[in-house]
């Protein structure tokens, strides 16, 4: 069982998701030293992230994002702080997505 889940609706469509899924994962790439692969789908992308002591997909569609993520011991005592950045990262790039 995933120890962050963070779900968020948006009326994107699937290409301005992808862009707030990239966006985000550029961030995590430069700030987080996370590693991340992107998969584009159909109808759904998965962005797979991982880095010491964390991991997780980032589900992405017309409609929704859907966020996963395990933590390590290490992280797992700052897990909702961690949970509220990544929910605040996600509203910021949907908001200037939206406003784009």
């Amino acid at each position: 069982m995933p120890d962050i889940h963070i779900h968020r609706e948006h009326e994107l469509g699937l290409s301005g998701a992808r862009e707030v899924a990239t966006g985000w994962a550029e961030k995590a790439e430069r700030k987080l030293d996370m590693s991340c692969r992107y998969e584009e789908g159909d109808a759904e992308d998965v962005l797979h992230f991982s880095r010491a002591g964390a991991q997780g997909t980032l589900r992405v569609n017309a409609e929704r994002f859907e966020l996963q993520a395990t933590l390590g011991f290490l992280l797992g005592s700052f897990k909702d702080q961690i949970e509220q950045e990544i929910g605040r990262q996600l509203d910021e790039l949907i908001g200037q997505q939206r406003a784009a």
